[in-house]
């Protein structure tokens, strides 16, 4: 929590007990008959901003800008519970597919930070909002990441091909190497086998950009903070007309290698939890 800059226009007030029903921490009371700041701290969750009905309540401490986006306009009103299509709603989720096969179209620069503004409306743990995004904003960029990935798995294949190595390693109990070889090795190594030889990504899948989500430290849940913002920017991306894949082996390549994250300008205090390839759908429906 931080300190408090809640106002509260106690002429627009009428008293409706809204924004104090509302408030999780118990921050604003009823005091002769309107609303006042009672407590030092908030949240800054917006709620009884939101709930307000004659908008008397303005949230000081929250960025503005970041609730203005470039390539589209978006609708101010607040929607209470059971306002919104549910149909519609899962619609959009269950109409959003990865995209392996993407153009050669580059995506704006000003529709990637509208996508992570719309990745910062999820909620998070405590309301830290300690989460990071990183714009990989052309296909050279990408391209470039995908190679060191490459790179770690080429390393990581070869250690796993050593048969003794794993066998003395899943004795004394540490059976990761054993397990990837028997899992993933053969798939990887078929996918890098073709990338040589015919130049075709079979990471990042020849996506025109890309995001990583990561968290600073102090998140009390960092991972799921970073998870329910990378889905709002893949359902965000979809609305756009553009397609999204989730690279895990990404992720698992740069938690095992610190360089390639700080080949990209990640800090070594971060860490990604997610990466996001996007680009232009070849296709309108991606699979």
């Amino acid at each position: 929590m931080e300190e408090n800059r809640i106002e509260i226009d106690r002429d627009l007030c009428d008293g409706c007990w809204l924004c104090v029903t509302v408030c999780p921490i118990g921050n604003i009371s009823l005091i002769k008959g309107n609303a006042s700041v009672s407590g030092g701290e908030s949240l800054f969750c917006g709620h009884c901003g939101s709930v307000c009905p004659q908008a008397a309540i303005h949230i000081t401490g929250l960025d503005e800008e970041m609730s203005q986006y470039k390539t589209f306009t978006a609708e101010k009103q607040w929607l209470p519970p059971g306002k919104y299509n549910t149909s519609a709603l899962v619609q959009l989720m269950a109409s959003r597919r990865s995209c392996r096969r993407f153009t050669d179209q580059l995506i704006d620069r000003a529709m990637l930070e509208d996508l992570l503004k719309i990745g910062v409306i999820a909620p998070s743990g405590t309301n830290s909002q300690l989460w990071t995004f990183t714009i990989l904003p052309t296909r050279r960029a990408v391209a470039s990441l995908a190679e060191q990935v490459a790179s770690f798995f080429a390393r990581l294949n070869t250690t796993a091909e050593k048969t003794l190595l794993r066998f003395i390693l899943k004795l004394i109990g540490k059976g990761e190497l054993d397990a990837y070889y028997r899992e993933y090795y053969p798939k990887v190594k078929g996918a890098f086998e073709e990338w040589y030889r015919s130049g075709k990504d079979r990471l990042f899948h020849g996506s025109t950009a890309a995001i990583l989500v990561g968290s600073r430290p102090g998140a009390s849940c960092p991972a799921e903070d970073a998870l329910l913002a990378t889905q709002n920017i893949l359902l965000g991306a979809h609305s756009m007309g553009l397609g999204s894949c989730l690279i895990g082996y990404a992720v698992a390549a740069m938690k095992k290698d610190p360089s390639i994250q700080k080949s990209i300008g990640i800090p070594s205090e971060e860490e990604i939890h997610a990466a996001i390839a996007l680009g232009y759908p070849m296709k309108s429906i991606s699979v």
